[in-house]
C-alpha cells in the first residue's frame, strides 16, 4: 500500500510539474527532460511513472480537471438562506477561471484544450470533463431557474461555452475579471430575474 501511494503521489508531483511548465511556455515547451528537473526527480522515475510522454499529459490533464471540477463538487454548503441562483453564480465563477487565483490554471486548461483538438485521447478527457460540469450546471439551473427551465441541459452548454469564451478573452487582456463576472450576473439574471421567488 504505501509503495502504491508514493506512486500515485509521484505520479501527481509530475503532472504539477508538467503544469507549471504549461503555464510558462505552453505544451510545445514541456519535455520529459524539463519535467523531471522541475518536479526535482529523475529521468528514469518521469518514465517509471509515464511509459509515453502522451501517457504524462493525458494524466496532467485529468489532474487539472479533477481540481476544478472537485472545487465545484464539494464547493460548502450553501449558508441558509442562500438561493440556488447564488449557489449558480458561484458554480459558474468557479468553471469560468476568469479570478486572478485561478489565471495559471486557465492558461494550463486553455493549452490542453487546444491539443486536444488534434489529440483523440486528450479530448476523451476534455469531454469527460465538461460532461460532468455540464451535470452539474444542468442541476442547479433547474433549482434556480424562475420561470423552470424546460431544457437545462441546453442551458448548462450555453454556459459552459460563456465561460470558456469569457476565460479566453480576460486571459487576452479583452475584458478584466471583473467585466467577465458581469456578464456572468446578466445572463444568470436572465434566468432568475431580481425579485423572482428564491428556489
Amino acid at each position: 500500500m504505501p509503495r502504491h501511494t508514493d506512486h500515485d503521489g509521484r505520479r501527481r508531483l509530475i503532472a504539477d510539474a508538467v503544469c507549471r511548465l504549461a503555464d510558462e511556455r505552453g505544451l510545445e515547451g514541456v519535455t520529459l527532460r524539463d519535467v523531471a528537473s522541475c518536479a526535482g526527480v529523475s529521468m528514469g522515475a518521469v518514465q517509471r511513472c509515464f511509459r509515453t510522454k502522451e501517457e504524462m499529459l493525458v494524466f496532467a490533464l485529468a489532474h487539472v480537471g479533477e481540481r476544478l471540477t472537485g472545487r465545484v463538487r464539494d464547493r460548502p454548503a450553501p449558508p441558509t438562506g442562500r438561493s440556488a441562483r447564488a449557489a449558480l453564480g458561484h458554480t459558474l465563477t468557479e468553471v469560468s477561471l476568469s479570478a486572478e487565483e485561478h489565471r495559471a490554471e486557465a492558461r494550463v486548461w486553455l493549452a490542453f484544450v487546444a491539443r486536444a483538438a488534434v489529440n483523440p485521447a486528450l479530448a476523451e478527457v476534455v469531454r469527460g470533463a465538461y460532461s460532468e460540469l455540464r451535470g452539474l450546471l444542468a442541476r442547479l439551473i433547474d433549482e434556480a431557474a424562475q420561470p423552470p427551465c424546460r431544457r437545462p441541459e441546453r442551458e448548462a452548454d450555453a454556459l459552459l461555452a460563456l465561460a470558456d469564451g469569457l476565460t479566453v478573452h480576460v486571459l487576452l487582456g479583452r475584458l478584466s475579471s471583473e467585466a467577465a463576472s458581469e456578464i456572468l450576473d446578466d445572463r444568470l439574471s436572465s434566468l432568475c430575474p431580481p425579485g423572482a421567488p428564491p428556489a
